[in-house]
């Protein structure tokens, strides 16, 4: 069993190993990291004569050479000039020259800034404070700082949308959200109460991982084979495919952390979906695969219809995806569907696009001759009521001239007799005394039939003028009989009475003498809505309405056809 000298790989300060197989596996650094002999004992160097970089075991010392030069690799002043770190992608332990301005790792070929680890290590040795921030791009999720050696009194500056999270021996610790803070023991309580923070300017080990919470936009998404489903409208089946984009941010960062990010350096934007290898991409392929044609399958959609239901589709999409996120600390606020699929070529899907157009055909002949029918009837109907209102107004015309050619001849009789008053008062006498001279100038032109004794003797006789006169008289007075007939002759006829239905005949009372019975009431005449008057029948002999139901009020008022009487307000049947 040897000894050896080997480097802490945080503080770089040496300490003594031993090989052999009862030899301690674990040493324990001043400056609180163990160091395992087993695996950190592996570093890198550059050999100082050929410059390549070359992976070898410290336990060799000064006996390593190069295996392409054959050179000593560890000398003392080697060793002076060289600044050590890790490799910020794979963590492999590398050694540069100090003047050297980048090296590639030989494990992961990335490039290193050999430069900005010299002036972290000459921060490290002087205890200056250094400022800690977020040195990532917009399209990062998790970015782990490259140092992981920092002195107590550093700054720390979060940026909006940005959380801090501080690691250490692999257990999440102290948090920040947006601000600058002094790294010391009251910023940082979790930490001091496991692993005591030194002094001011004295350093401490510790990784810090940014946790970008901004919504990472557009990120793409498609199908990587066809989804087979049978349509539910004609049960054919069809394979679809489906494409789009979605957001994607962090609700739970320490969550994220612990269970996607790890012990790596951080999380991208292609990490998380992007190539085969993205973490989540198979996650998220397997919920769209299941849930697209269950989704099509539950709500009846047409393989045919599905343009119009994609925002339908992206909301069932997006429920179905996101629990399963959650348990890592994300969430995905937006899930679109811009694109799906149909296979054109295959035979089943054109003859459901087939079956479809013979469907649509079918119903929208059915519509047209629907609506053919429909205009025919109502066409019809238009027709009926334009005769209807013709004849209402061809009767309401007839009803018209009647009434304008009896109101005519009314006005011309009314004229005529107001000719004939006025010439009677114009010659003083009355009607009484004209209807009297015209009754004895008609017995005078029937040779005094009627007149007896002188006065017709003298009429025919043709006596003087003065005669003449008393024999008007005279005629005046024996003709008065018969004027007093005429006059009762032009009499009314007396009333005949009504007939009693129990077969009283001549009743001119309100009540049967005989059964006690009510005079029957004439028929009240009524007008209908179609235009017909004067009906006197139940039912329109136009239109074959019903008469409208009225009632009579005890107050007085007839032939109500309102509830409440308009008079005193009485409901009907009170």
């Amino acid at each position: 069993m040897s000894k050896f000298i080997i480097e802490c790989p945080v503080c770089h300060r040496y300490a003594e190993a031993n090989t052999g197989f009862f030899a301690r596996k674990k040493i324990n650094c001043s400056c609180g990291y163990v160091i395992d002999v087993k695996t950190d004992r592996m570093t890198s160097r550059t050999c100082p004569s050929c410059g390549n970089t070359v992976v070898y075991d410290q336990a060799q010392g000064k006996d390593a050479k190069c295996p392409v030069c054959r050179a000593q690799l560890v000398t003392d002043e080697t060793f002076m000039n060289q600044v050590h770190f890790r490799c910020a992608v794979c963590g492999c332990r590398l050694q540069a020259d100090k003047s050297a301005v980048q090296i590639t790792c030989p494990m992961c070929d990335t490039a290193q800034d050999v430069q900005a680890q010299v002036k972290l290590s000459q921060e490290r040795e002087a205890g200056i404070p250094s400022v800690i921030r977020y040195e990532g791009d917009n399209h990062t999720f998790v970015w782990k700082h490259p140092n992981t050696d920092f002195v107590t009194g550093s700054q720390l500056i979060v940026h909006e949308s940005q959380e801090a999270i501080f690691f250490r021996n692999g257990e999440a610790l102290d948090s920040f959200r947006a601000g600058r803070y002094t790294l010391d023991t009251g910023a940082m309580p979790k930490m001091n109460s496991l692993y005591p923070l030194p002094v001011q300017g004295q350093p401490f080990h510790a990784e810090v991982y940014f946790v970008n919470l901004a919504t990472q936009m557009g990120i793409k998404w498609g199908t990587n084979s066809k989804v087979g489903l049978f349509d539910p409208a004609t049960g054919i089946h069809v394979d679809l495919g489906a494409s789009g984009s979605f957001n994607l941010r962090v609700t739970d960062p320490r969550k994220l952390v612990i269970k996607v990010v790890g012990t790596t350096d951080g999380l991208t934007r292609d990490q998380v979906f992007s190539g085969e290898l993205g973490y989540f991409r198979t996650l998220v392929m397997t919920r769209v695969k299941g849930s697209l044609a269950r989704v099509i399958k539950e709500n009846h959609m047409s393989v045919l219809e599905l343009d119009e239901r994609i925002e339908q589709i992206s909301q069932a999409l997006k429920a179905a995806i996101n629990p399963d996120l959650k348990e890592y600390g994300l969430e995905m606020p937006e899930f679109y569907v811009s694109n799906i699929v149909t296979p054109d070529d295959d035979p089943n899907f054109r003859r459901m696009k087939q079956q479809h157009a013979e469907e649509y055909l079918r119903v929208r002949e059915e519509q047209i001759k629907k609506a053919e029918a429909e205009a025919a009837f109502e066409r019809k109907a238009v027709e009926a009521q334009t005769a209807a209102r013709m004849k209402v107004i061809g009767a309401q015309g007839d009803a018209d001239a009647t009434r304008i050619k009896a109101q005519a001849e009314a006005e011309a009789y009314r004229l005529q007799a107001e000719a004939e008053a006025q010439e009677m008062r114009m010659k003083g006498y009355t009607y009484q005394q004209e209807t009297a001279r015209q009754v004895g100038l008609e017995a005078m032109k029937n040779g005094g039939a009627g007149i007896t004794g002188i006065a017709g003797e003298a009429m025919q006789l043709g006596v003087g003028l003065g005669t003449v006169g008393s024999v008007i008289g005279m005629t005046k007075d024996a003709i008065r009989p018969v004027m007093q007939s005429a006059a009762g002759m032009v009499q009314p006829p007396a009333p005949e009475g009504w007939t009693c239905a129990c077969g009283k005949t001549g009743i001119t009372s309100k009540f049967c003498p005989e059964c006690g019975s009510r005079k029957p009431e004439p028929p009240r005449p009524w007008d209908c809505a179609c235009g017909e008057k004067g009906i006197t029948s139940r039912f329109c002999p136009n239109c074959g309405s019903k008469r409208p139901e009225t009632w009579d009020c005890p107050c007085g008022m007839k032939n109500i056809s309102s509830k409440f009487c308009p008079e005193c307000g009485r409901k009907r049947d009170e």
